[in-house]
């Protein structure tokens, strides 16, 4: 594992950290897209379904069950917590799934390497991950008042994928016949869409100032 690689997972990691302590410290989720979250747990699910039948080392299957168990217990939160659900923004986040989860399934079926049902799902991951963030940027755009953990949440999740293309350019140049153009086009398409929100993070930064996206 290279730094870029280990660097990713830690930012990825802080991520859920930072959301996680939003919710369970603040008792609030005002500004967390449920559409996003739900997403995020989905792409989990259909990514780990070897988390038993296919061990790699500790540290990986260790990744696994806690990105599965956080995105998970996110969703539990905002959907059936008593305090937690009534600062979710239903009104607002109101992206539909299916417009993107159906594309996803789609797209897998007909791109992917091995025909087999775990290499479909791992697939359908990888193409929903790369959209996953819409809702969110979406929900932030329609009420453009984002208080400073959920900015850092969107900030980390997209240096996570920052560093992760990082990983595979240093794969690419030091491990022999590294190439993987599902997971490489996927994973461009994801950090683009975080180009705008980090626009409007570091002017906010720069110039010390709210964070706010244009309508």
């Amino acid at each position: 594992m290279n730094i870029f690689r280990l660097a990713g997972d830690m930012t990825h990691l802080a991520s859920v950290l930072v959301l996680l302590l939003k919710i369970h410290t603040i008792k609030s989720c005002a500004g967390v897209s449920l559409k996003t979250q739900e997403l995020y747990a989905l792409v989990f699910v259909t990514r780990y379904l070897d988390i038993f039948t296919d061990f790699i080392s500790l540290y990986n299957t260790t990744m696994k069950l806690v990105f599965l168990g956080s995105s998970l217990s996110i969703v539990w939160y905002m959907r059936h917590h008593k305090i937690v659900r009534r600062s979710y923004d239903k009104d607002q986040d109101t992206f539909r799934h299916v417009l993107l989860v159906v594309p996803c399934l789609v797209l897998a079926l007909v791109i992917h390497e091995k025909f087999t049902f775990k290499e479909i799902m791992w697939t359908f991951s990888i193409f929903l991950e790369a959209v996953a963030i819409f809702p969110q940027l979406v929900l932030l755009q329609r009420t453009r008042n984002i208080d400073n953990l959920t900015g850092q949440y969107i900030l980390l999740l997209g240096a996570y994928r920052s560093l992760y293309i990082l990983n595979w350019v240093y794969r690419y140049f030091t491990e022999p016949h590294f190439v993987h153009w599902i997971t490489w086009i996927a994973g461009l398409v994801q950090t683009l869409l975080y180009a705008d929100f980090f626009y409007y993070y570091f002017q906010s930064w720069k110039n010390n100032t709210k964070l706010e996206l244009p309508a």
